[in-house]
């Protein structure tokens, strides 16, 4: 089996400094990378090289065997992220956020009051993003990045503002996304996450 994602001597130089360097490994699908380590150490950053927002100033990185882009479509459709700037539209409902989700990305959608429920919003359907509370619309991006298809999910930080149930709900949909053969990475200090991960990278 091809891994999903695979790295070679990864590094990356901010500055006069080394944000980290030498980074090695291959996960396959199905698997969960938990990124660990203080703040600054490079989680996020890491991630970015995951998703081809960041070049690596050294070293290479394959995702689904192909150098990642977030700006080829055919590489959106196989991976999809919830990054430090990931945001909503204030504008919109949880309903018509996964309406437009499904549109963009060509998939039957199929009931999105169960999918808004599953996600603890059911009762916030109808209202507008811009009046949902942290908590709430952290759990909408959640829902949006793991509404769709895809083969591999990247996730920084994904319990930020999450309550415990929250948290909860967070830790079924990482294990949902392994069980249905995705490779997960994320950056987390969510001792759950952590204790359920394939392996753990510490970045500090």
């Amino acid at each position: 089996m091809n891994p999903a994602i695979s790295a070679h001597g990864l590094g990356v130089h901010l500055g006069e400094e080394w944000l980290f360097r030498g980074v090695d490994g291959s996960l396959a699908p199905g698997e969960c990378l938990a990124l660990v380590g203080d703040n600054g150490t490079g989680k996020s950053t890491l991630l970015h090289c995951l998703y081809g927002m960041q070049t690596p100033t050294e070293g290479t990185v394959l995702v689904q065997g192909h150098a990642p882009d977030e700006r080829d479509r055919s590489f959106r459709r196989r991976v999809s992220a919830l990054l430090d700037d990931s945001d909503i539209f204030a504008e919109l409902t949880p309903v018509q956020h996964l309406e437009l989700l499904a549109g963009s990305f060509g998939f039957e959608l199929g009931d999105p009051g169960e999918l808004i429920a599953d996600a603890g919003l059911a009762e916030r359907a109808g209202v507008t993003a811009g009046q949902l509370s942290a908590g709430q619309r952290r759990r909408l991006l959640l829902l949006g990045a793991t509404a769709r298809p895809f083969e591999v999910l990247l996730l920084d930080e994904p319990e930020r503002a999450l309550d415990a149930d929250g948290k909860g709900w967070l830790s079924t949909v990482v294990a949902r996304a392994t069980e249905a053969g995705a490779a997960v990475v994320l950056a987390t200090h969510y001792p759950p996450l952590l204790d359920s991960a394939d392996h753990v990278l510490d970045m500090s």
